[in-house]
């Protein structure tokens, strides 16, 4: 295995520690602006930080939380969040947390995997309130078409929640799909082109559409990132339930749901720019593709969770 791909690839628990069952931030070297930590709660059972100058989104993959939190004004904020029953089930409702907060994230179903999102903010400034965000609140985009087609909900996405620093969405692809497609990358600062943001990647995988596990099958997707020549960067990973993919810099896809497995992703991005926006730019070897998606139907699969809103 190549120094970087055990750099940024994170097999499904080599990256647990503190009680977490995926713990990133920014002890890892040459990782700076954003975090994930996923944790198992029962009912009751609780997990709390208070790291000044990072906010977070509290996202439940399976299961449901009660979230409450004092910010940096003394003020307290609670949400209950009723979760799924998994990833694929579709959109979740979420809560906001602002920098300077004491976040507790309590288990309120058995079992329940929460991931906490967290980004840093810039000059440690907390300008944003707390919110939860409702399920049905949560804009769905169906996005590319054939093969290329994925559903997209944008719960933290620039224009649906408002944010110092983090940039959340969660990503389905229906088996033999590809997203994150064409490759693209948004590690330099362009003015209106594109914006500087490292990336996480976590994964779940599922027997296509939510079938039973009966035995020899093993849900897997396919995970790209690679870099220029001024910045090598080289991972190829096959991910599971639990892996993460991380990308500093350089270019990133296909995401490949292999056939017979959905594929699912939750993204987290933050970087050291003063504008908070996802612009990218696509590697000119493939970004002719989009074109070919014109007047091509979207995968009669999606969306998993309901109509686009």
């Amino acid at each position: 295995m190549s120094e970087s791909r055990s750099q940024w690839f994170l097999p499904s628990g080599s990256a647990r520690r503190d009680g977490c069952d995926v713990l990133v931030d920014h002890s890892l070297p040459g990782w700076q602006h954003t975090g994930l930590r996923v944790v198992t709660l029962d009912v009751g059972e609780c997990w709390s930080t208070a790291e000044p100058g990072w906010e977070y989104v509290v996202v439940p993959l399976s299961g449901a939380a009660s979230v409450a939190c004092t910010d940096s004004a003394g003020t307290t904020h609670q949400a209950a969040l009723l979760g799924r029953a998994s990833v694929f089930a579709g959109s979740t409702d979420v809560a906001y947390v602002p920098a300077g907060s004491r976040l507790e994230v309590s288990g309120t179903a058995a079992g329940s995997r929460i991931a906490i999102c967290a980004a840093r903010v810039r000059d440690g400034r907390a300008e944003t309130a707390f919110r939860h965000v409702l399920a049905d609140e949560v804009p769905v985009e169906l996005r590319g078409a054939g093969s290329c087609s994925r559903e997209v909900r944008n719960f933290a996405a620039p224009g649906s929640l408002e944010a110092d620093s983090i940039i959340a969405v969660e990503v389905v692809t229906p088996a033999g799909n590809w997203s994150s497609y064409p490759p693209h990358k948004h590690d330099e600062d362009r003015d209106g082109v594109e914006t500087e943001l490292e990336e996480i990647y976590y994964f779940e995988t599922q027997v296509e559409g939510g079938a039973p596990t009966t035995g020899g099958q093993d849900p897997v997707g396919y995970q790209r990132v690679y870099g220029t020549a001024e910045r090598p960067i080289d991972v190829f990973a096959e991910v599971r339930t639990g892996d993460v993919v991380l990308v500093p810099h350089g270019w990133h896809g296909p995401s490949m749901a292999a056939p017979g497995y959905d594929l699912y992703y939750l993204n987290v991005m933050a970087g050291p720019g003063d504008q908070r926006a996802w612009l990218i730019c696509d590697d000119p070897s493939h970004g002719w593709v989009r074109q070919t998606w014109e007047g091509m139907a979207v995968d009669p699969r999606l969306p998993v969770g309901g109509e686009p809103r």
